[in-house]
């Protein structure tokens, strides 16, 4: 079974949509489990006003019955309040590109006549539905402790050093604040920069921190390019509008360091009491690879950093081509985010969790969430039980 979905809809639109195909039967779900990831979609200090109209509720209109996924197609929708406004109205042309954003290139692409198509697509309202497909697959993982969580480390030029807090602290934390930093003394410096962004008509950018907690060893593979799991997360994270760099532990700061500095070294450890009391296990007392190697996930933490780019639309102008005229002019501003970093947590929340899901559901096989439980208990671990090596010579290729 493979997971899959697409989203579809336009971000003035009667309403948005997506499919989510390859959930196992038996997964309870309520549309509050996606509610509950739409309302933190739309959290975050320096949201732009259309945060203010839209009161993003999800319906479920398949794969659902009696509260329990059936393993057929899951279809949500979430209506545009916003599209009221927009209906049956004349639209002035737009015909100005923005730097930055997909206006140009989707013209190019696609001929259009008008830029407004590419900015009705590539706008990151498509994100709420990433968000919804994510809650379900958030929910998937859980059933088997797996958990994903984010948080911002930096904006604009503030960085935090979050030091030895645990991961889950960390993810608490940012859900008490709204710029979603866990540490309130670097919260308070974020959120100044964004209100001095805010009034010089700026925009503002960041870095945030998505970790997955309690993944199993063994999801993912190097055998083939496309089925590694840095890979996979890669392509997902960089997906999501405005992110224009991405890490998977200490990646950047591992490169300026000799190879004995950058790895992870290996200890026999026992498992802690009601694991396997006696039960020795290759373990790590450091995270550099970000809970892959080779392509495959280590059993640590999987921690995937990403870099968002201060979105394109400003209320100060910057200079551009008025594609009908073919003069040189400014652009025109389209309402937007001031700093949209906080908000893009669960966003990103989202997208690691579909990769984790798939790679899961590929591990375990099964069309139900009974068959596949028993047989992650079952999933072999790091442990010198579970590696017994045969110790004998081997001739290849004879």
């Amino acid at each position: 079974m493979t997971l899959r979905f697409l989203t579809a809809g336009e971000s003035h639109g009667p309403s948005l949509t997506a499919i989510l195909d390859g959930m196992p039967a038996g997964l309870a779900i309520t549309p509050e489990v996606i509610n509950q990831e739409l309302a933190r979609r739309q959290k975050g200090y320096g949201a732009g006003g259309r945060m203010k109209i839209e009161k993003d509720t999800v319906q479920i209109l398949g794969g659902v019955l009696a509260g329990e996924t059936t393993g057929a197609p899951i279809a949500l929708l979430v209506q545009n309040d916003d599209h009221l406004k927009w209906k049956g109205r004349a639209i002035e042309p737009m015909t100005a590109p923005r730097p930055g954003h997909a206006d140009l290139t989707g013209a190019v692409k696609y001929g259009y006549k008008d830029l407004r198509p590419a900015l009705e697509r590539a706008s990151a309202r498509e994100t709420t539905m990433r968000v919804a497909v994510g809650a379900i697959c958030k929910h998937f993982l859980a059933q088997f402790g797996i958990l994903v969580g984010g948080y911002v480390s930096a904006i604009g030029e503030i960085t935090a050093d979050f030091g030895d807090m645990p991961y889950e602290e960390r993810f608490a934390r940012a859900e008490e604040s709204d710029v979603r930093c866990p540490i309130e003394p670097y919260a308070s410096q974020m959120r100044a920069e964004i209100e001095k962004t805010i009034h010089g008509k700026n925009t503002l950018g960041g870095v945030l921190e998505i970790v997955v907690l309690n993944p199993p060893v063994g999801l993912g593979s190097f055998a083939q390019w496309d089925k590694r799991l840095e890979a996979k997360l890669a392509m997902a994270v960089m997906s999501v509008q405005a992110i224009k760099g991405v890490e998977v532990g200490d990646a950047f700061a591992n490169a300026r360091l000799p190879g004995t500095q950058a790895h992870d070294a290996m200890r026999l450890s026992p498992l802690p009491e009601g694991e396997g009391a006696g039960v020795r296990a290759v373990t790590r007392h450091t995270n550099r690879a970000g809970g892959t190697e080779g392509g495959v996930s280590n059993g640590q933490p999987i921690v995937v950093r990403a870099a968002m780019k201060p979105i394109a639309t400003t209320l100060l102008p910057q200079p551009t081509v008025d594609l009908a005229s073919g003069a040189e002019s400014s652009t025109r501003y389209e309402r937007s985010d001031f700093c949209p970093v906080p908000r893009a947590v669960p966003i990103l929340e989202a997208m690691v969790a579909f990769v984790l899901a798939e790679a899961l559901i590929e591990k375990l096989g099964g069309d139900s969430m009974n068959e596949m439980k028993p047989r992650f208990e079952s999933l072999r671990k790091a442990t010198l039980d579970d590696l017994q090596m045969d110790n004998t010579p081997h001739i290849f290729w004879e």
